[in-house]
């Protein structure tokens, strides 16, 4: 029974228009040692046509629609290989990604890395901000403000991903500015500085334009305070700090919107954080 050394996982919805690109980045890998596992999580557009061109290339698993973090979840879970890696459905890789990645993680020891990145917007290469440079070895603090480690770069030793849990099905976003933050304090990451990823931006069911984003970073903060007991002091303060910030930021912005139910949600939440300080 073929069992491959990296399980490639590929969650999608209803991006028939994209999907075929970022399977075919996986398939013409030069690294041949894996598989390709495509979760549709429950489309209702053409994708079940278009993924029929590739039915015996890759291993499909189809559910119901229940967000990005169940169908990552289901993938690794289906998942044969020693290492997954995660390609968004609307993103692509560079032909080298995986041997180059691996050959670096052998060399490097490290149990998770990512890549670096070109970014596309609206058909356009776009500069990246300094604040999303990609860190390397001790990212705690650089996860506290932004998403640090792009999912459609990552790879990671499957057993490490199960160690933590997997992505949190309750996340609708940042389900990864989660997962990455809860390793980030014990485990180290790899940073393989090259574009090896093209993320393309600027399509309107993306979930990074989803304006719940700072209310789930919110509860992600507020979870490691509440749940994560291996925190040092240090640790622990600059969580508190952060999510002092959130906290008023969002209440702020909830009140001048006219957003009562937001303002009082947040309001309750800063209430059971007194505790933390």
């Amino acid at each position: 029974m073929f069992k491959p050394l990296v399980s490639v996982i590929i969650p999608t919805f209803n991006r028939a228009n994209v999907v075929k690109r970022a399977v075919n980045s996986v398939l013409d890998q030069t690294f041949k040692d894996f598989e390709c596992i495509v979760v549709d999580d429950g489309s209702t557009d053409e994708t079940d046509f278009v993924l029929s061109e590739f039915s015996n290339k890759i291993k499909l698993v189809k559910t119901e629609n229940r967000g990005v973090a169940a169908a990552r979840n289901s993938g690794a879970k289906a998942a044969e290989g020693d290492f997954v890696a995660f390609l968004d459905s609307d993103d692509e890789w560079k032909k080298e990604k995986l041997s180059k990645q691996l050959q670096y993680m052998k060399e490097s020891g490290f149990r998770i890395s990512q890549t670096d990145e070109t970014w596309v917007r609206n058909g356009k290469f776009v500069n990246k901000s300094r604040k999303y440079i990609r860190p390397s070895g001790d990212i705690f603090y650089k996860c506290l403000e932004v998403c640090a480690v792009t999912p459609s770069s990552v790879m990671m030793e499957k057993e490490l991903f199960f160690d933590y849990g997997g992505f949190d099905e309750s996340f609708p976003v940042c389900e990864d500015f989660d997962l990455w933050l809860r390793m980030s304090p014990k485990e180290k990451f790899g940073l393989l500085d090259e574009p090896l990823i093209i993320k393309y931006g600027g399509a309107n069911d993306q979930l990074s334009n989803n304006f719940g984003l700072d209310k789930y970073r919110i509860i992600s903060i507020f979870n490691m305070l509440n749940k994560n007991k291996n925190l040092n002091e240090e640790q622990r303060n600059a969580l508190k700090e952060v999510l002092s910030k959130k906290i008023m930021i969002y209440a702020e912005g909830a009140k001048k919107h006219g957003n009562s139910d937001e303002a009082a949600w947040v309001e309750r939440l800063s209430a059971e954080a007194d505790h933390f300080f």
